[in-house]
Protein backbone atom coordinates (compact mmCIF):
# COMPACT_ATOMS: atom_id res chain seq x y z
CA UNK A 1 0.00 0.00 0.00
CA UNK A 2 1.43 3.95 -1.07
CA UNK A 3 2.25 5.82 2.08
CA UNK A 4 0.59 9.56 2.33
CA UNK A 5 4.13 10.05 2.44
CA UNK A 6 4.94 9.80 -1.18
CA UNK A 7 1.75 11.46 -2.25
CA UNK A 8 1.78 14.85 -3.77
CA UNK A 9 0.23 17.22 -1.60
CA UNK A 10 -2.59 19.33 -2.87
CA UNK A 11 -4.27 22.08 -1.09
CA UNK A 12 -7.69 22.56 -1.64
CA UNK A 13 -8.98 26.30 -0.32
CA UNK A 14 -12.65 26.62 -0.89
CA UNK A 15 -14.92 28.22 1.25
CA UNK A 16 -18.05 25.48 0.94
CA UNK A 17 -17.60 22.69 3.05
CA UNK A 18 -19.57 20.12 0.85
CA UNK A 19 -17.03 21.00 -2.01
CA UNK A 20 -13.93 20.53 0.06
CA UNK A 21 -15.78 17.16 0.84
CA UNK A 22 -16.54 16.41 -2.52
CA UNK A 23 -12.82 16.82 -4.48
CA UNK A 24 -11.55 15.25 -1.06
CA UNK A 25 -13.04 12.18 -1.87
CA UNK A 26 -12.54 12.24 -5.59
CA UNK A 27 -9.07 13.06 -5.11
CA UNK A 28 -7.40 11.62 -1.86
CA UNK A 29 -6.91 7.94 -3.69
CA UNK A 30 -3.90 9.81 -5.43
CA UNK A 31 -3.60 12.75 -3.68
CA UNK A 32 -2.96 13.83 0.15
CA UNK A 33 -5.65 16.36 0.60
CA UNK A 34 -5.12 19.87 2.65
CA UNK A 35 -8.01 21.69 3.42
CA UNK A 36 -8.57 25.64 3.93
CA UNK A 37 -11.91 27.65 4.18
CA UNK A 38 -10.51 31.07 3.70
CA UNK A 39 -7.79 32.86 2.20
CA UNK A 40 -6.56 33.49 5.88
CA UNK A 41 -6.17 29.81 6.64
CA UNK A 42 -5.33 28.66 3.23
CA UNK A 43 -2.28 31.24 3.09
CA UNK A 44 -1.06 30.03 6.50
CA UNK A 45 -1.22 25.94 5.09
CA UNK A 46 0.36 26.83 1.97
CA UNK A 47 3.55 28.75 4.18
CA UNK A 48 3.63 25.94 6.16
CA UNK A 49 2.69 22.50 4.84
CA UNK A 50 4.47 23.55 1.60
CA UNK A 51 1.71 21.82 -1.00
CA UNK A 52 2.77 20.30 -4.48
CA UNK A 53 -0.07 22.24 -6.16
CA UNK A 54 -3.14 24.18 -5.06
CA UNK A 55 -6.84 24.38 -5.95
CA UNK A 56 -7.83 28.03 -5.06
CA UNK A 57 -11.70 28.91 -5.39
CA UNK A 58 -11.92 32.53 -6.75
CA UNK A 59 -14.94 33.41 -4.48
CA UNK A 60 -13.63 33.63 -1.00
CA UNK A 61 -15.08 35.53 2.18
CA UNK A 62 -13.01 38.75 2.54
CA UNK A 63 -10.02 38.04 0.55
CA UNK A 64 -10.47 37.08 -2.66
CA UNK A 65 -8.92 34.19 -4.87
CA UNK A 66 -7.23 36.40 -7.46
CA UNK A 67 -5.92 38.02 -4.47
CA UNK A 68 -4.70 34.76 -2.45
CA UNK A 69 -3.56 33.83 -5.93
CA UNK A 70 -1.19 37.20 -6.71
CA UNK A 71 0.19 36.35 -3.01
CA UNK A 72 1.44 32.95 -3.45
CA UNK A 73 2.80 34.01 -6.87
CA UNK A 74 5.16 36.89 -4.91
CA UNK A 75 5.87 34.08 -2.77
CA UNK A 76 6.93 31.41 -4.89
CA UNK A 77 6.07 30.63 -8.90
CA UNK A 78 7.09 26.85 -8.40
CA UNK A 79 4.01 25.52 -6.74
CA UNK A 80 1.29 25.12 -9.70
CA UNK A 81 -2.81 27.23 -9.08
CA UNK A 82 -5.56 25.63 -10.49
CA UNK A 83 -8.50 28.52 -10.19
CA UNK A 84 -11.98 27.33 -9.15
CA UNK A 85 -15.54 29.69 -9.45
CA UNK A 86 -18.96 29.11 -9.98
CA UNK A 87 -19.31 31.94 -12.52
CA UNK A 88 -18.53 31.52 -15.69
CA UNK A 89 -16.96 34.52 -16.42
CA UNK A 90 -14.04 34.57 -19.03
CA UNK A 91 -12.44 38.24 -17.88
CA UNK A 92 -12.08 35.91 -14.52
CA UNK A 93 -10.24 33.38 -16.23
CA UNK A 94 -8.08 36.08 -18.41
CA UNK A 95 -7.19 37.99 -14.71
CA UNK A 96 -6.08 34.72 -13.04
CA UNK A 97 -3.67 33.34 -15.65
CA UNK A 98 -2.28 37.03 -16.29
CA UNK A 99 -1.57 37.10 -12.42
CA UNK A 100 0.19 33.36 -13.05
CA UNK A 101 -2.20 30.58 -12.66
CA UNK A 102 -1.63 27.23 -13.77
CA UNK A 103 -4.80 26.45 -15.37
CA UNK A 104 -8.40 27.21 -14.65
CA UNK A 105 -12.06 25.24 -14.30
CA UNK A 106 -15.36 26.32 -13.95
CA UNK A 107 -17.95 24.57 -11.31
CA UNK A 108 -19.84 22.33 -11.50
CA UNK A 109 -16.73 20.95 -13.13
CA UNK A 110 -16.39 16.68 -14.67
CA UNK A 111 -14.47 14.90 -12.29
CA UNK A 112 -12.45 13.15 -14.83
CA UNK A 113 -11.72 16.25 -15.98
CA UNK A 114 -10.51 17.50 -12.91
CA UNK A 115 -7.90 14.86 -12.59
CA UNK A 116 -6.76 15.25 -16.23
CA UNK A 117 -5.71 18.76 -15.21
CA UNK A 118 -4.26 18.09 -11.96
CA UNK A 119 -2.00 15.14 -14.08
CA UNK A 120 -1.32 17.51 -16.58
CA UNK A 121 -0.21 20.11 -14.32
CA UNK A 122 1.92 17.92 -12.08
CA UNK A 123 3.88 16.37 -14.59
CA UNK A 124 4.37 19.57 -16.52
CA UNK A 125 6.14 20.83 -13.03
CA UNK A 126 7.92 17.89 -12.87
CA UNK A 127 9.12 18.20 -16.31
CA UNK A 128 10.16 21.94 -16.13
CA UNK A 129 12.35 20.86 -12.42
CA UNK A 130 14.04 17.83 -14.46
CA UNK A 131 15.08 20.49 -17.34
CA UNK A 132 16.17 22.97 -14.81
CA UNK A 133 18.27 19.86 -12.77
CA UNK A 134 19.84 18.79 -16.70
CA UNK A 135 21.01 22.38 -17.10
CA UNK A 136 22.46 23.05 -14.39
CA UNK A 137 24.33 19.53 -14.88
CA UNK A 138 25.40 20.99 -18.20
CA UNK A 139 26.73 24.00 -16.62
CA UNK A 140 28.65 22.09 -13.74
CA UNK A 141 29.99 19.57 -16.23
CA UNK A 142 30.98 21.92 -19.11
CA UNK A 143 30.77 25.90 -17.33
CA UNK A 144 33.82 26.74 -15.27
CA UNK A 145 32.64 30.68 -13.92
CA UNK A 146 31.44 31.50 -17.08
CA UNK A 147 33.88 29.95 -19.39
CA UNK A 148 31.78 27.18 -21.76
CA UNK A 149 33.01 23.89 -23.25
CA UNK A 150 33.05 20.81 -23.48
CA UNK A 151 36.13 20.31 -25.80
CA UNK A 152 38.95 19.03 -24.89
CA UNK A 153 40.85 22.23 -24.81
CA UNK A 154 38.68 23.77 -22.56
CA UNK A 155 38.51 21.02 -20.29
CA UNK A 156 42.28 20.93 -20.06
CA UNK A 157 41.74 25.07 -19.52
CA UNK A 158 39.50 23.89 -16.48
CA UNK A 159 41.93 21.33 -15.19
CA UNK A 160 44.83 23.95 -14.78
CA UNK A 161 42.39 26.43 -13.30
CA UNK A 162 41.81 24.35 -10.29
CA UNK A 163 45.38 23.19 -9.81
CA UNK A 164 46.48 26.72 -9.93
CA UNK A 165 43.87 29.16 -8.74
CA UNK A 166 44.89 28.55 -5.63
CA UNK A 167 48.32 30.07 -5.74
CA UNK A 168 50.11 33.20 -6.12
CA UNK A 169 51.86 32.57 -9.12
CA UNK A 170 51.84 34.67 -11.80
CA UNK A 171 49.88 33.73 -15.03
CA UNK A 172 50.86 34.40 -18.56
CA UNK A 173 47.32 33.96 -20.67
CA UNK A 174 47.74 33.65 -24.38
CA UNK A 175 45.27 33.51 -27.31
CA UNK A 176 43.37 35.34 -29.96
CA UNK A 177 41.30 38.43 -29.25
CA UNK A 178 38.02 37.35 -28.40
CA UNK A 179 38.79 33.99 -26.66
CA UNK A 180 37.85 34.95 -23.16
CA UNK A 181 40.95 35.69 -21.47
CA UNK A 182 39.24 37.73 -18.85
CA UNK A 183 36.92 35.01 -17.99
CA UNK A 184 40.08 33.03 -17.05
CA UNK A 185 41.62 35.71 -15.17
CA UNK A 186 38.27 35.97 -13.27
CA UNK A 187 38.16 32.17 -12.68
CA UNK A 188 41.80 32.31 -11.23
CA UNK A 189 40.69 34.63 -8.87
CA UNK A 190 37.10 33.48 -7.98
CA UNK A 191 38.63 30.15 -7.19
CA UNK A 192 41.01 31.10 -4.99
CA UNK A 193 41.49 32.19 -1.19
CA UNK A 194 40.93 35.79 -2.86
CA UNK A 195 37.77 35.81 -4.04
CA UNK A 196 36.34 38.26 -1.44
CA UNK A 197 38.95 40.63 -2.55
CA UNK A 198 39.51 43.02 -5.16
CA UNK A 199 39.86 41.79 -9.07
CA UNK A 200 40.67 44.79 -11.05
CA UNK A 201 41.24 44.85 -15.05
CA UNK A 202 42.93 46.99 -17.00
CA UNK A 203 43.33 47.22 -20.96
CA UNK A 204 47.09 48.35 -21.52
CA UNK A 205 46.40 48.96 -25.29
CA UNK A 206 43.47 51.28 -24.14
CA UNK A 207 45.39 54.03 -22.52
CA UNK A 208 47.94 56.21 -24.24
CA UNK A 209 51.50 56.17 -23.24
CA UNK A 210 50.78 59.32 -21.28
CA UNK A 211 48.45 57.66 -18.89
CA UNK A 212 49.17 54.39 -18.44
CA UNK A 213 51.95 55.24 -15.36
CA UNK A 214 49.64 56.76 -13.61
CA UNK A 215 47.01 54.42 -14.18
CA UNK A 216 49.10 51.50 -12.80
CA UNK A 217 50.82 53.53 -9.84
CA UNK A 218 48.74 56.31 -9.11
CA UNK A 219 50.11 59.82 -8.48
CA UNK A 220 51.06 62.44 -5.71
CA UNK A 221 48.94 65.99 -5.97
CA UNK A 222 50.75 68.25 -7.91
CA UNK A 223 53.24 65.68 -9.58
CA UNK A 224 52.29 66.84 -13.15
CA UNK A 225 50.32 69.65 -15.11
CA UNK A 226 46.61 68.23 -14.22
CA UNK A 227 47.49 66.10 -10.93
CA UNK A 228 45.15 68.77 -9.10
CA UNK A 229 45.03 65.73 -6.57
CA UNK A 230 46.22 62.25 -5.21
CA UNK A 231 45.13 59.53 -7.60
CA UNK A 232 45.04 55.92 -6.49
CA UNK A 233 46.75 53.56 -8.56
CA UNK A 234 45.48 50.04 -10.01
CA UNK A 235 47.98 48.24 -7.75
CA UNK A 236 47.24 49.89 -4.69
CA UNK A 237 43.66 49.33 -5.78
CA UNK A 238 43.91 45.37 -6.62
CA UNK A 239 46.10 44.85 -2.69
CA UNK A 240 45.21 41.75 -1.33
CA UNK A 241 43.24 40.28 -4.60
CA UNK A 242 44.20 39.84 -8.29
CA UNK A 243 45.37 42.41 -10.47
CA UNK A 244 44.29 41.39 -14.84
CA UNK A 245 47.01 43.46 -17.19
CA UNK A 246 44.87 42.68 -20.69
CA UNK A 247 47.33 43.12 -23.61
CA UNK A 248 50.39 43.13 -21.60
CA UNK A 249 52.58 43.13 -25.06
CA UNK A 250 51.09 46.59 -25.87
CA UNK A 251 53.25 48.35 -22.88
CA UNK A 252 56.21 50.48 -23.39
CA UNK A 253 59.58 49.67 -22.60
CA UNK A 254 59.46 52.30 -19.71
CA UNK A 255 56.37 50.90 -18.15
CA UNK A 256 57.76 47.50 -18.46
CA UNK A 257 61.01 48.20 -16.50
CA UNK A 258 58.55 49.68 -13.77
CA UNK A 259 56.43 46.96 -14.05
CA UNK A 260 59.17 44.20 -13.84
CA UNK A 261 60.24 46.10 -10.38
CA UNK A 262 56.95 46.01 -8.69
CA UNK A 263 56.96 42.29 -9.74
CA UNK A 264 60.47 41.76 -7.90
CA UNK A 265 60.03 43.91 -4.89
CA UNK A 266 56.84 43.65 -4.54
CA UNK A 267 56.51 47.83 -4.23
CA UNK A 268 55.91 50.74 -6.00
CA UNK A 269 56.16 54.86 -6.03
CA UNK A 270 53.21 57.03 -6.89
CA UNK A 271 54.50 59.33 -9.35
CA UNK A 272 55.79 62.13 -7.59
CA UNK A 273 56.01 60.30 -4.49
CA UNK A 274 59.08 59.24 -2.40
CA UNK A 275 57.52 56.38 -0.03
CA UNK A 276 57.40 52.53 -1.55
CA UNK A 277 54.18 51.01 -1.01
CA UNK A 278 54.48 47.42 -0.45
CA UNK A 279 51.28 45.73 -1.87
CA UNK A 280 50.11 41.68 -1.80
CA UNK A 281 48.66 41.25 -5.71
CA UNK A 282 48.49 38.12 -7.91
CA UNK A 283 49.14 39.06 -11.54
CA UNK A 284 47.26 37.59 -14.24
CA UNK A 285 48.52 39.15 -17.48
CA UNK A 286 46.75 38.15 -21.24
CA UNK A 287 48.50 39.09 -24.76
CA UNK A 288 47.11 38.19 -28.28
CA UNK A 289 50.61 38.71 -29.69
CA UNK A 290 53.56 36.78 -30.24
CA UNK A 291 56.04 37.74 -26.63
CA UNK A 292 58.37 35.22 -27.66
CA UNK A 293 58.54 36.98 -31.36
CA UNK A 294 58.61 40.79 -29.49
CA UNK A 295 61.57 39.59 -27.31
CA UNK A 296 63.70 38.32 -30.42
CA UNK A 297 62.88 41.92 -32.02
CA UNK A 298 63.81 43.82 -28.96
CA UNK A 299 60.29 45.40 -28.36
CA UNK A 300 58.93 43.45 -24.87
CA UNK A 301 61.93 42.64 -22.06
CA UNK A 302 63.23 39.10 -21.84
CA UNK A 303 63.09 39.67 -17.78
CA UNK A 304 59.37 41.04 -17.75
CA UNK A 305 58.89 37.95 -20.24
CA UNK A 306 59.86 35.42 -18.00
CA UNK A 307 58.45 37.11 -15.01
CA UNK A 308 54.70 36.76 -15.79
CA UNK A 309 55.57 33.67 -18.28
CA UNK A 310 55.46 31.89 -14.90
CA UNK A 311 52.61 29.64 -15.74
CA UNK A 312 51.46 30.00 -19.36
CA UNK A 313 47.38 29.43 -20.11
CA UNK A 314 46.80 29.03 -23.87
CA UNK A 315 43.37 29.58 -24.83
CA UNK A 316 41.99 27.92 -28.37
CA UNK A 317 40.28 30.14 -31.29
CA UNK A 318 36.90 29.01 -31.62
CA UNK A 319 37.72 27.95 -34.98
CA UNK A 320 39.49 25.03 -33.17
CA UNK A 321 36.80 24.13 -30.76
CA UNK A 322 33.90 22.87 -33.06
CA UNK A 323 32.28 21.06 -30.50
CA UNK A 324 31.97 23.85 -27.97
CA UNK A 325 30.02 26.37 -31.03
CA UNK A 326 26.37 25.22 -30.28
CA UNK A 327 26.85 25.10 -26.65
CA UNK A 328 27.94 28.27 -26.47
CA UNK A 329 25.02 29.65 -28.55
CA UNK A 330 22.74 27.79 -26.69
CA UNK A 331 24.18 29.33 -23.68
CA UNK A 332 24.20 32.93 -25.00
CA UNK A 333 20.99 32.82 -26.30
CA UNK A 334 19.08 31.23 -23.05
CA UNK A 335 20.62 34.13 -21.39
CA UNK A 336 19.31 37.14 -23.59
CA UNK A 337 15.73 34.99 -23.35
CA UNK A 338 15.77 34.91 -19.69
CA UNK A 339 17.14 38.94 -19.58
CA UNK A 340 14.35 40.08 -21.94
CA UNK A 341 11.69 37.68 -20.60
CA UNK A 342 10.91 36.32 -24.02
CA UNK A 343 9.32 33.08 -24.84
CA UNK A 344 11.65 29.60 -25.12
CA UNK A 345 13.12 30.55 -28.30
CA UNK A 346 16.05 27.83 -30.08
CA UNK A 347 18.20 27.88 -32.96
CA UNK A 348 16.82 25.62 -35.79
CA UNK A 349 19.10 22.74 -37.40
CA UNK A 350 20.06 24.73 -40.25
CA UNK A 351 20.89 27.76 -37.92
CA UNK A 352 23.05 25.95 -35.67
CA UNK A 353 24.63 24.43 -39.34
CA UNK A 354 25.88 27.88 -40.48
CA UNK A 355 27.29 28.55 -37.04
CA UNK A 356 28.98 25.32 -36.52
CA UNK A 357 30.99 25.50 -40.04
CA UNK A 358 31.53 29.33 -39.81
CA UNK A 359 35.41 30.49 -38.92
CA UNK A 360 34.84 32.61 -35.90
CA UNK A 361 37.56 35.06 -36.42
CA UNK A 362 36.38 36.93 -33.77
CA UNK A 363 35.88 34.11 -31.73
CA UNK A 364 33.34 33.79 -28.79
CA UNK A 365 33.35 37.31 -28.26
CA UNK A 366 31.67 37.36 -32.32
CA UNK A 367 29.56 34.73 -31.91
CA UNK A 368 27.60 36.38 -28.64
CA UNK A 369 27.72 39.20 -30.47
CA UNK A 370 26.36 37.10 -33.73
CA UNK A 371 23.57 35.63 -31.19
CA UNK A 372 22.76 39.14 -30.05
CA UNK A 373 21.77 39.91 -33.10
CA UNK A 374 19.53 37.07 -34.51
CA UNK A 375 18.00 37.27 -30.78
CA UNK A 376 16.86 41.23 -31.83
CA UNK A 377 15.79 39.75 -35.63
CA UNK A 378 13.89 36.99 -33.93
CA UNK A 379 11.75 38.94 -31.60
CA UNK A 380 8.25 38.01 -33.35
CA UNK A 381 9.29 34.43 -33.29
CA UNK A 382 10.79 31.27 -31.26
CA UNK A 383 12.85 29.69 -33.56
CA UNK A 384 16.49 31.48 -34.63
CA UNK A 385 16.77 30.31 -38.29
CA UNK A 386 18.83 31.46 -41.47
CA UNK A 387 17.62 34.51 -42.29
CA UNK A 388 17.99 35.96 -38.83
CA UNK A 389 21.82 35.59 -39.04
CA UNK A 390 24.32 38.19 -40.43
CA UNK A 391 24.87 37.30 -44.59
CA UNK A 392 28.79 37.11 -43.57
CA UNK A 393 28.34 33.91 -41.81
CA UNK A 394 26.35 32.30 -44.82
CA UNK A 395 28.51 32.67 -47.41
CA UNK A 396 27.26 35.81 -49.19
CA UNK A 397 29.55 38.09 -48.71
CA UNK A 398 33.81 37.53 -49.88
CA UNK A 399 34.41 34.92 -46.98
CA UNK A 400 34.17 31.97 -49.11
CA UNK A 401 36.76 33.57 -51.65
CA UNK A 402 38.66 34.25 -48.58
CA UNK A 403 38.27 30.62 -47.42
CA UNK A 404 39.23 29.46 -50.55
CA UNK A 405 42.39 31.34 -51.44
CA UNK A 406 43.80 30.72 -47.75
CA UNK A 407 43.50 26.97 -48.24
CA UNK A 408 45.06 27.50 -52.27
CA UNK A 409 47.54 29.35 -50.48
CA UNK A 410 46.92 32.13 -52.49
CA UNK A 411 46.51 34.26 -49.05
CA UNK A 412 48.12 33.98 -45.88
CA UNK A 413 45.97 33.09 -42.47
CA UNK A 414 47.22 36.68 -40.90
CA UNK A 415 45.78 38.31 -44.19
CA UNK A 416 42.27 36.55 -44.45
CA UNK A 417 42.08 36.91 -40.66
CA UNK A 418 42.23 40.59 -41.14
CA UNK A 419 39.83 40.47 -44.26
CA UNK A 420 37.21 38.51 -42.14
CA UNK A 421 37.74 41.15 -39.46
CA UNK A 422 37.39 44.37 -42.05
CA UNK A 423 34.25 42.53 -43.39
CA UNK A 424 32.60 42.05 -39.71
CA UNK A 425 33.96 45.71 -38.76
CA UNK A 426 32.48 47.67 -41.83
CA UNK A 427 29.04 45.26 -41.17
CA UNK A 428 28.32 46.47 -37.84
CA UNK A 429 29.01 50.07 -39.34
CA UNK A 430 26.51 49.54 -41.90
CA UNK A 431 23.84 48.29 -39.01
CA UNK A 432 24.57 50.82 -36.42
CA UNK A 433 24.68 53.97 -39.24
CA UNK A 434 28.27 54.56 -39.15
CA UNK A 435 27.85 55.88 -35.57
CA UNK A 436 31.14 54.46 -33.85
CA UNK A 437 29.99 54.17 -30.65
CA UNK A 438 27.37 51.77 -31.37
CA UNK A 439 29.43 49.86 -33.81
CA UNK A 440 31.63 49.32 -31.02
CA UNK A 441 28.55 48.14 -28.46
CA UNK A 442 27.80 45.85 -31.21
CA UNK A 443 31.07 43.99 -31.18
CA UNK A 444 31.41 43.93 -27.87
CA UNK A 445 34.38 46.32 -27.80
CA UNK A 446 35.36 49.75 -26.37
CA UNK A 447 35.43 52.70 -29.17
CA UNK A 448 38.90 53.89 -28.88
CA UNK A 449 39.67 49.59 -29.53
CA UNK A 450 36.92 49.96 -32.97
CA UNK A 451 39.08 53.02 -33.98
CA UNK A 452 42.38 51.51 -33.45
CA UNK A 453 41.10 48.55 -35.66
CA UNK A 454 39.31 50.53 -38.15
CA UNK A 455 43.36 52.65 -38.88
CA UNK A 456 45.04 49.21 -38.40
CA UNK A 457 42.61 48.20 -41.40
CA UNK A 458 42.22 51.05 -43.12
CA UNK A 459 38.70 51.80 -42.26
CA UNK A 460 38.75 55.43 -42.53
CA UNK A 461 35.89 58.40 -42.38
CA UNK A 462 36.19 61.15 -45.11
CA UNK A 463 37.32 65.01 -44.01
CA UNK A 464 33.45 66.09 -44.90
CA UNK A 465 32.31 63.63 -42.21
CA UNK A 466 30.54 65.36 -39.48
CA UNK A 467 29.52 64.64 -36.02
CA UNK A 468 31.43 64.24 -32.79
CA UNK A 469 31.39 60.55 -32.91
CA UNK A 470 33.17 60.28 -36.11
CA UNK A 471 29.72 59.12 -37.22
CA UNK A 472 29.02 59.47 -41.18
CA UNK A 473 30.56 58.26 -44.24
CA UNK A 474 33.01 55.83 -43.16
CA UNK A 475 35.51 54.49 -46.84
CA UNK A 476 37.66 51.76 -47.13
CA UNK A 477 41.29 52.84 -47.98
CA UNK A 478 42.36 50.04 -50.82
Amino acid sequence: MQSSVSKKRVLLIDDEARVRASLKMVLEPSYEILEAPDAQDGLTAFRKDEPDLVLLDVMLPGTDGLAVLQTMRSETKMVPVIMLTGAKSLKTAVDAMKLGAADYLSKPFDVEELRIVIDRTLNSLELEREVKQLRSQVVQRYAFHNLIGKSQGMQEIYAKIEQISDSRTTVLVTGESGTGKELVAKALHYNSSRRDRPFIALNCAALPETLIESELFGHEKGSFTDATARRTGQFELANTGTLFLDEIGDLSPVTQAKLLRVLQEREFTRIGGVQPIKVDVRIVAATNKNLDELVRKGQFREDLYYRINVIALYLPPLRNRGEDVSLLAKHFLAKRVEEEKRPHTEFSKDALEILTHYPWPGNVRELENVVEQAFIWSKHTTEIVPEHLPALLKGDTRSSSLHDDTIAGRMSLEKAVMEFEREIILDALKRTNYVQTHAANLLGISRRMLKYRMDTLGIGRPDSGAGTDSDQDLVVHE
